[in-house]
């Protein structure tokens, strides 16, 4: 009996926790309120098991998550450039993620899912051109 009450206590907690997760949706722009190139926002903080919609606004542009910038155990991924692109992210910590085509123009983006537990890693990641700025200054959004 005290079997099957933990039972539907852990399941009750588990399903719960799939049925408040969100989507985010995240623009990808040659131009908006931040300047060229960009997502918009190029910043979240969300919760495992969230989704972020990466929505091809203008045409040219994916997602791709830069290497050495995901947290332990997590899947990298890429999408087809002018592609609608969701992503459920499961792993605690810091994606760095960069359009390829417009990486080195800055156009690069920061999710930070639950708590930031590879920030010291990821800010070891080099950059390139432009996006080295930009991901110093999404650095200090992290909570």
């Amino acid at each position: 009996m005290l079997n099957k009450f933990i039972i539907t206590i852990f399941a009750t907690f588990f399903l719960n926790s799939f049925a408040i997760a969100e989507t985010f949706e995240i623009k990808m722009l040659n131009e908006g309120a931040g300047g060229k190139m960009i997502y918009e926002p190029n910043y979240l903080a969300i919760n495992i098991g969230d989704t972020v919609l990466f929505l091809p606004t203008s045409k040219g542009h994916n997602a791709e998550t830069v290497k050495g910038m995901i947290p332990d155990g997590a899947e990298k991924f890429k999408s087809k450039v002018g592609k609608e692109f969701s992503v459920t992210l499961m792993n605690e910590g810091i994606y760095g993620i960069k359009c390829t085509p417009h990486y080195s123009m800055g156009m690069v983006a920061l999710i930070q899912v639950g708590a930031a537990v590879n920030l010291d890693a990821v800010k070891l990641v080099k950059q390139k051109g432009k996006a080295k700025g930009k991901f110093k200054s999404l650095f200090e959004q992290v909570k």
